[in-house]
C-alpha cells in the first residue's frame, strides 16, 4: 500500500431541485473542455466541468442564467436551458495593450503587494463552504478506486493565518476494481483537508513567504486574460540547491486588483529522493518507488469585492516495481475540490475538532463512516466522466 501526501451540524440542501447539465467545447476545434468554472450568476452555487467537459449544477431557485470561465478563454454567459441538454462553446480570448500601456516592473515587487493586500482582496470574517471532493486511483488508464465526498470547510479571517480552519465530511462513496490483481492500494492522506492545508494564499507559510521566496528566481511572463480580467503572469523557478525538493510554478496577479487569481506549481523532480520524501508516506519494503510528477493547481473566483478559493486539483504520477520482477508500473493518483456553495453570514459555525477530518487519515479508509445510498441526491458534484463510469461500471449495477 502506498500513502501519498495530501495535497491533503450541516445545512441539508434538499432543496435543490432545480438542475441543468450539459458540456463545454473548444469553438475553434470542438475538443471538449475540462475544469471549466460553472457558476449561477446570482447565487453561490458553483462546480466544474470534468474531463469530458460536461457539468451539472443544482440550485434551490430557477436558474436563468449560467456563466463559463476558463483560463484563455472569454467568459461567457448563457441563459440556462432546463429541458434539454446545453451545448455550449468557449472562444479564445485575444489580450491587447493599450497604445499607451507598457506592462513592466519587477515581479518580487508585485509579488509582494499582492501578499500585502491579501487582506483587502480576502474576506474579513468568518465563512462556511460546501464543497465536492474527488479522489481517483489509476492503474496505468484503469481506474482502480474512486472516492468521492461531499464536505464542508470553514475558514476564518484572512487576518489571521490560520485560527480554525477546516473540513469535515458530511457524506461519502468508494468504487473499487473488481480485480484481484490490483494488489496494490494507493491512497492520499489527508484527502478533503486540502482546501484547507493547500490554500497558499491563506497558508502563507507554504512558498508566499519572504524566507521561500528567496529560494526561487521571478521572472515576468506574458499577461493573459482570466475572466476577461488582466493578469500579471510571474513564474517561479528554483535557484537554490536546498536538502528538499522546490517547485516550479507560475502565479496569476489581477491587475486591477493585485489579487491572486490562480496558482500553478510543480514538484522539481530533477533529484528523485529528494522529490521522493515529499510525495511519499509509507510503502511496502519491497516496493520500488520512481516520482514522476506532483503538481497542484489552485484557482480563486472573485465575487464583488473579495476573492475566495473556488477549485484545488493535485496529481500524483510514479512508477513502482517489486524489486525481484522487471515489471514497471505506472500510477496516478488525482485529488480534486471544487467549492460549491457558500453559506449565509446566519449560517456560519465553526466546524468542532470533534468532526473535523484528520490530516493523517485517507477518505478511502473512511467511507463506511460516512456512507450514504442517496449520496448523489440534492447536491452539486462534478460529474463522472465516460471512462470512469465504464471503469466501474460493473460495481454500480452491484
Amino acid at each position: 500500500m502506498f500513502l501519498l501526501a495530501g495535497p491533503v451540524a450541516f445545512a441539508q440542501t434538499d432543496s435543490l431541485r432545480f438542475s441543468i447539465r450539459g458540456s463545454v467545447r473548444d469553438a475553434a476545434n470542438g475538443k471538449a473542455l475540462p475544469y471549466v468554472s460553472v457558476t449561477l450568476p446570482g447565487t453561490n452555487f458553483a462546480t466544474v466541468t470534468n474531463q469530458d467537459g460536461t457539468f451539472v449544477i443544482k440550485s434551490d431557485v430557477v436558474p436563468r442564467f449560467v456563466a463559463f470561465s476558463l483560463l484563455g478563454y472569454k467568459v461567457l454567459t448563457v441563459p440556462a436551458d432546463r429541458e434539454r441538454e446545453m451545448r455550449v462553446s468557449l472562444t479564445r480570448g485575444e489580450y491587447t495593450l493599450e497604445a499607451a500601456q507598457v506592462v513592466s516592473g519587477d515581479p518580487l515587487t508585485l509579488l509582494r503587494e499582492a501578499i500585502y493586500k491579501i487582506q483587502d482582496n480576502c474576506p474579513s470574517e468568518p465563512e462556511l463552504f460546501e464543497c465536492f471532493y474527488r479522489e481517483t486511483a489509476q492503474k496505468r488508464n484503469r481506474f482502480i478506486y474512486v472516492s468521492e465526498a461531499v464536505t464542508k470547510m470553514y475558514k476564518t479571517s484572512f487576518r489571521t493565518l490560520w485560527g480554525r480552519d477546516r473540513t469535515a465530511v458530511e457524506k461519502s462513496r468508494l468504487l473499487t476494481s473488481p480485480r484481484r490483481s490490483d494488489t496494490l492500494a494507493v491512497k492520499v492522506v489527508g484527502g478533503p483537508t486540502q482546501s484547507v492545508e493547500l490554500d497558499l494564499v491563506k497558508n502563507r507559510v507554504l512558498i508566499l513567504n519572504e524566507e521561500d521566496l528567496e529560494n526561487y528566481r521571478l521572472e515576468m511572463g506574458d499577461p493573459v486574460m482570466l475572466d476577461d480580467r488582466r493578469q500579471f503572469v510571474i513564474r517561479l523557478i528554483p535557484a537554490k540547491t536546498l536538502d528538499y525538493a522546490l517547485h516550479n510554478g507560475t502565479i496569476y496577479i489581477d491587475q486591477e486588483t493585485m489579487a491572486f487569481s490562480r496558482i500553478e506549481l510543480s514538484l522539481d523532480m530533477s533529484d528523485p529522493d529528494k522529490a521522493t520524501r515529499v510525495m511519499l508516506v509509507k510503502k511496502p519494503s519491497d516496493i520500488r518507488f520512481r516520482p514522476k510528477e506532483m503538481s497542484l493547481l489552485l484557482n480563486y473566483k472573485r465575487e464583488g469585492d473579495k476573492s475566495r478559493l473556488s477549485y484545488v486539483r493535485t496529481v500524483f504520477r510514479f512508477n513502482c516495481d517489486a524489486r525481484r520482477r522487471l515489471l514497471n508500473t505506472e500510477f496516478t493518483a488525482i485529488a480534486e475540490m471544487v467549492v460549491t456553495n457558500r453559506f449565509d453570514r446566519a449560517d456560519v459555525a465553526p466546524i468542532e475538532r470533534s468532526e473535523s477530518f484528520r490530516t493523517n487519515d485517507a477518505l478511502a479508509d473512511k467511507t463506511q463512516v460516512y456512507a450514504d445510498p442517496d449520496f448523489w441526491k440534492d447536491y452539486n458534484i462534478i460529474e463522472p466522466t465516460e471512462s470512469l463510469e465504464h471503469a466501474i461500471g460493473r460495481l454500480k449495477k452491484e
